[in-house]
């Protein structure tokens, strides 16, 4: 990247580049470098446009000079109702709780590349589902017995789970689960498990009113935002800027 940059005739010196740097710590400098050039020449644009307008803005921040252009040349609309209610029927996981399940398991400890001792493991876990499809009763001095994990003293007992609470491929085994049994051994990073599903709750859909106003206050943002970068890419595509290119592939033009 050039360090001789211009924007409509005004140059961009090396020395503010340099100084801006400090706002974008990076591993490399090339990157700072161009980051902090990026953002002189999106100021210098905002600069010109609003001066072109005859706009007062000394004093005012950045943010605040893009508030006043936007008002007045890009306004945002409040979002309606149908398009608030289309986003919520559209989005239901964004507006539910969590799920549940509560489950005991038994844990058949074996490290991941202890492929003698997992393979071991896998075929005493079968035999104890095979066990536990005939007496499910003795789950908990099952687990007392055979269990490596601390569990194992409140019968194999988890508790209740909410997602991102044990590890990726338990949790999609417990989740996917109903109830009772799962009749097949689970395996994880950990070792090889027995999993009994006590109760799967799923997540319940917030009513519609209880989120309404956070909806609409949040797509408001959304359009805010993208009215910003889609000014801001008017902007640089109006302009004749020397030594330096914005990418083509969407990339934003403000961190």
């Amino acid at each position: 990247m050039s360090t001789d940059i211009s924007v409509n005739g005004v140059a961009i010196s090396e020395t503010a580049m340099f100084q801006e740097m400090q706002y974008f710590p990076s591993e490399s400098q090339e990157d700072a470098l161009n980051q902090a050039a990026r953002a002189l020449i999106v100021s210098e644009l905002l600069r010109q446009r609003a001066q072109a307008l005859e706009m007062e803005t000394e004093g005012l921040s950045q943010d605040e000079v893009i508030d006043l252009l936007l008002q007045r040349e890009a306004p945002v609309r409040e979002p309606t109702a149908e398009e608030c209610e289309r986003f919520y029927r559209g989005h239901p996981e964004q507006f539910s709780s969590s799920p549940l399940v509560e489950a005991n398991h038994i844990l058949l400890a074996a490290a991941p590349d202890d492929v003698k001792e997992r393979s071991l493991k896998l075929e005493q876990a079968k035999a104890l589902i095979e066990r536990l499809q005939s007496n499910p009763e003795q789950f908990a001095s099952l687990a007392q017995k055979f269990s490596a994990c601390p569990s194992k003293d409140q019968g194999g007992s988890l508790g209740q789970l909410s997602r991102g609470q044990t590890v990726a491929e338990f949790e999609a085994a417990v989740f996917r689960h109903e109830y009772g049994l799962i009749p097949s051994p689970v395996e994880s990073r950990y070792g090889v498990h027995v999993v009994w599903v006590k109760r799967n709750i799923p997540g319940e859909l917030a009513p519609y009113s209880y989120v309404e106003e956070k909806l609409r206050s949040y797509l408001k943002e959304l359009a805010e935002r993208r009215a910003i970068v889609d000014y801001l890419h008017r902007l640089v595509e109006a302009a004749e800027i020397h030594g330096y290119r914005f990418a083509q592939d969407g990339s934003p033009l403000l961190q």
